[in-house]
């Protein structure tokens, strides 16, 4: 079955603005669906249990999906997680990974009150570009696009790229 819409993943470090990014271009295009994995973790219990050190769920990847497989396969959703290499390729259509500089990213992550070793593991993981390596060992280069993400021009630039790779997209594939 070939898609009418396609999958967008939005992945990065906590921190970077995935859940601002999906959410924002959700608004400006309601054909596309804002699907937050962490909120599927929790609602559909797709963990292994509660990480005290880490403050947060302990994912179980074949849960979470056997728990959004039908759903996705159908198109038109923007993934938005930390993670992007356990979505099968056949499902995913753009990956974007979001990037911050390390100072912006503490400033935020401080604020959401991280546990030290979650912030500083966050950090090395932007630090060690871990996140746009794995895009980049999973899927096809032409897909995987880096965005910087540091403040609200950079989100608003970002948003307005998508939304013309959507419209390029549609036109690819006989979408009006």
């Amino acid at each position: 079955m070939s898609r009418t819409l396609p999958n967008i993943i939005i992945t990065g470090t906590p921190g970077t603005g995935k859940t601002t990014h999906a959410t924002l271009l959700a608004e400006r295009r309601p054909e596309l669906k804002h699907l937050s994995i962490n909120d599927i973790v929790k609602d559909k219990e797709c963990h292994e249990g509660w990480d005290e050190e880490f403050q947060s769920w302990i994912v179980d990847e074949d849960k979470l999906l056997d728990a959004i497989e039908d759903q996705v396969k159908e198109g038109g959703w923007i993934i938005d997680w930390h993670a992007c290499d356990l979505f099968p390729r056949s499902w995913v259509d753009l990956v974007v990974v979001l990037r911050v500089e390390t100072e912006v990213l503490y400033d935020r992550l401080e604020k959401r009150n991280y546990p030290e070793a979650k912030l500083q593991e966050n950090l090395d993981s932007e630090i060690m570009d871990v996140l746009i390596q794995e895009a980049r060992d999973s899927y096809d280069e032409e897909i995987v696009v880096e965005l910087k993400s540091g403040d609200a021009d950079e989100l608003e630039a970002n948003v307005e790229r998508i939304e013309g790779w959507l419209e390029q997209w549609k036109k690819d594939n006989n979408q009006n």
